[in-house]
């Protein structure tokens, strides 16, 4: 018997450069969009950038830059163009038009990696609440081709018809799923009030820096990690003990640079984890050529969500990817921090203690009469 795999779809990559933004700084971006693309099982064949701001209303990207990239595609034959930024339906249907391929925007890009991860039911309602919101003005694109059925002024042709029933369908489904996760919410609340006599540290970090890793470390429990975008979209909460001292720990979904608003959103509950918790630890991928790009990224979220001012500590992960010289060894943050790696067993002791040290600390302030030298 003969196994086909499945051919992996060719695709091309597009970024634009802004007036504040170097070609380094896109470049990272696209090697970030390379790797998204590659987690949702693409193979990237080209990129294609180009210095505009803003983007062209119609098709993002300029004219002439949009002729070169239909002679690319005639040449290359891409099953997909990717963008690195999210597009209006009109540009998806003009770019669409023009390029005879199938547009993909970075929105999405993750919603798809979302949906491929996602495994609990909750999970899977935030997903697909999402991929509906993204869906429901985009809705125009799918039937272009009814286009040349439609009658004149004042007629509406079949394609409109269907377009009107599905938004309602679509509308009525997002209804549904928002009151699914309504009612998953209040029992995840009712969950974590039931946990209040503990202290709860939540793991946050850019996607891929090594939260699941430090996961396991801590909880030895088998959390999926691996060398992906978004391994883990599931929240995860296990009972640790460190010397005889227990408390929760939990793993969320990684941030990331223009984190769709509709999938925060729907991730709410998910971050409910963060919100609640009494300490954060941050983990950071030192060796990431973007490192503090990631850093800002995800300290911005933290403060949209208000809770930056909650004990902190920070996390530089990786360090075994870097010369022992490396100016990022120079790093300062106003938070205790540690240089750790954690897959190779560096400082992570320290780590467990320092960590083991503010869980103590809390208990002392926020729950006085929990017996902290007795494990549950």
């Amino acid at each position: 018997m003969f196994e086909t795999a499945i051919k992996p779809e060719k695709a091309i990559l597009v970024g634009i450069i802004r007036k504040k933004e170097t070609e380094e700084t896109v470049y990272q971006n696209l090697n970030e969009l390379a790797f998204l693309a590659d987690t949702a099982g693409a193979e990237v064949i080209m990129r294609v950038t180009q210095k505009i701001d803003p983007p062209n209303s119609r098709t993002f990207i300029g004219s002439g830059k949009l002729k070169e990239l239909v002679d690319i595609c005639v040449e290359k034959e891409p099953d997909l163009i990717i963008f690195d930024d999210e597009l209006s339906p009109t540009q998806i249907r003009n770019l669409d038009r023009e390029l005879k391929c199938k547009i993909i925007d970075r929105t999405s890009l993750i919603l798809d990696i979302f949906a491929k991860r996602a495994k609990t039911a909750q999970a899977r309602t935030q997903v697909e609440l999402a991929q509906y919101q993204y869906l429901l003005p985009r809705l125009t694109r799918m039937w272009t081709h009814l286009e040349r059925q439609r009658g004149g002024i004042g007629l509406r042709g079949p394609g409109e018809t269907e377009i009107e029933t599905d938004r309602r369908a679509i509308r009525n489904k997002i209804a549904v799923l928002k009151r699914k996760l309504e009612s998953i919410d209040r029992q995840n609340t009712v969950q974590r009030g039931q946990r209040t006599q503990k202290v709860r540290v939540a793991l946050v970090g850019y996607t891929n820096a090594g939260k699941s890793t430090t996961m396991n470390f801590l909880s030895k429990a088998d959390v999926f990690a691996e060398d992906k975008l978004f391994a883990t979209i599931d929240t995860t909460v296990r009972n640790v003990v460190i010397d005889q001292i227990t408390f929760l720990l939990s793993d969320t979904v990684g941030f990331i640079r223009k984190l769709p608003h509709k999938l925060i959103e729907s991730f709410k509950s998910t971050l409910d984890e963060v919100r609640e918790a009494d300490i954060i630890v941050h983990v950071a991928d030192i060796s990431h050529p973007d490192f503090e790009q990631q850093l800002h990224t995800v300290n911005q979220t933290l403060e949209e969500m208000n809770v930056h001012h909650k004990p902190t500590l920070l996390l530089l992960n990786k360090m075994d990817k870097l010369e022992p010289d490396a100016e990022a060894f120079r790093f300062s943050s106003p938070h205790p921090h540690l240089f750790v790696s954690v897959t190779k067993r560096i400082n992570t002791e320290k780590f467990r203690q320092l960590l083991l040290q503010m869980v103590v600390e809390t208990y002392r302030k926020v729950y006085p009469h929990y017996p902290l030298k007795v494990t549950d």
